[in-house]
């Protein structure tokens, strides 16, 4: 350990690791260990988390945490909190959170951090667990979830707005997007749209359906998108809407950053849960054009007409009006996408989110607690 170094266990319970959340956290422990910090990372079993942490060099441990709670666990999480002495612990996802507080009813937790990333409202439980003084500080990922959590009984002070960062190091206008064009079979006429992440709360069918508007009076205009687990309903959606010859559906891709590169247009139709949408930051960092809805944290790095376009949310119609408007307007895809660029770079990379984590976290480390895990309950 170098002089000054932390002490920092990072939690993830799950056992993804090409989800946004899960490239997020991989990014920040990565970081943090590369700036001399002694990082444990703990999480679900996966073979997958153990290789790729071993390749680089961060302290890896796997611990079965279930939603219903491993007591099992919670004794090897306490005798790992023992024998570390850490100077901040974080849960990332509510599992997490709820296995480190009971660890912490039988050992003290110095400093332990919450993660919040998306702005879904909490139950009285959840709410609770972010209240407790046991929970020393709250990372939100913008402003808008931060304001959620204040409006839910969180104190102010507790949570700390950290914009979740992109590398701009491997998303940047450098990338070179033309063998996914190639693999797409664009010519440099064709008009990419692409959207990065598929569930329901994605508006996928929403995508589907207002390009399904834009594509006959377009016949360059092609869709993607990626990160399907099974691309049967949106290809029947597509089929449905007379425009299965234009749209790819993708499942899980590593070549991200030249995905976006290729793409004209990035779109986001998320109208549940978000926090800031990774897909649109990605894309801003390599200088592709946005259109996002208009919610949550996505105004924060999307203004309307500088940086993107903003729609509202469940509205194809007014989708692929902004669609129109991008494929009838170089300039503005062209203006955009490097003022995005910009901006990112500026307040949304991963260097500034490493920044502003290393600073809270000596900030927490200087203050910890020093009473008996037994002298408050939960509830206090």
């Amino acid at each position: 350990m170098t002089e000054g170094a932390l002490r920092l266990l990072e939690i993830y319970p799950n056992t993804d690791f090409f989800t946004g959340a899960a490239v997020q956290f991989s990014e920040l422990v990565t970081g943090l260990a590369a700036r001399g910090h002694a990082v444990v990372v703990l999480t679900g079993p996966s073979a997958i988390w153990r290789e790729k942490m071993r390749a680089r060099g961060v302290t890896h441990h796997a611990l079965p945490m279930p939603p219903s709670v491993n007591l099992r666990s919670v004794m090897a999480l306490v005798r790992m909190i023992r024998r570390h002495r850490f100077h901040v612990v974080r849960a990332h996802k509510g599992v997490a959170r709820t296995h480190v507080l009971l660890a912490g009813l039988l050992t003290r937790v110095p400093a332990l951090v919450l993660n919040r990333g998306v702005s879904f409202r909490l139950d009285p439980l959840n709410r609770l667990g972010y209240t407790t003084r046991r929970v020393t500080a709250v990372v939100a990922v913008c402003e808008s979830i931060k304001r959620g959590l204040m409006a839910q009984g969180v104190p102010e002070k507790k949570v700390e707005v950290i914009y979740s960062g992109t590398d701009t190091d491997r998303f940047h206008p450098g990338v070179d997007g033309g063998a996914v064009r190639r693999e797409l079979g664009l010519g440099p006429e064709h008009f990419l749209f692409t959207q990065i992440g598929v569930r329901s709360s994605k508006g996928n069918d929403v995508v589907i359906d207002a390009f399904a508007r834009v594509a006959p009076q377009c016949p360059r205009a092609r869709l993607l998108i990626v990160g399907a687990r099974n691309a049967a309903p949106l290809h029947e959606r597509a089929q449905a809407r007379g425009v299965r010859e234009a749209v790819e559906i993708w499942g899980y891709r590593e070549d991200v950053p030249q995905i976006l590169r290729a793409t004209d247009c990035s779109v986001d139709a998320s109208w549940s849960g978000l926090g800031l949408t990774g897909s649109v930051r990605e894309s801003l960092a390599v200088g592709t054009a946005v259109i996002a809805t208009d919610l949550e944290g996505n105004p924060e790095l999307v203004r309307h007409g500088e940086t993107g376009l903003l729609v509202p949310a469940r509205d194809p119609a007014a989708l692929a009006h902004a669609m129109e408007t991008v494929l009838g307007d170089p300039a503005l895809v062209a203006r955009t996408g490097e003022a995005g660029r910009r901006r990112v770079e500026r307040d949304f990379s991963l260097r500034v989110k490493l920044d502003r984590t290393e600073a809270l976290y000596r900030r927490l480390a200087t203050r910890a607690p020093r009473s008996s895990p037994c002298a408050e309950s939960l509830a206090s």
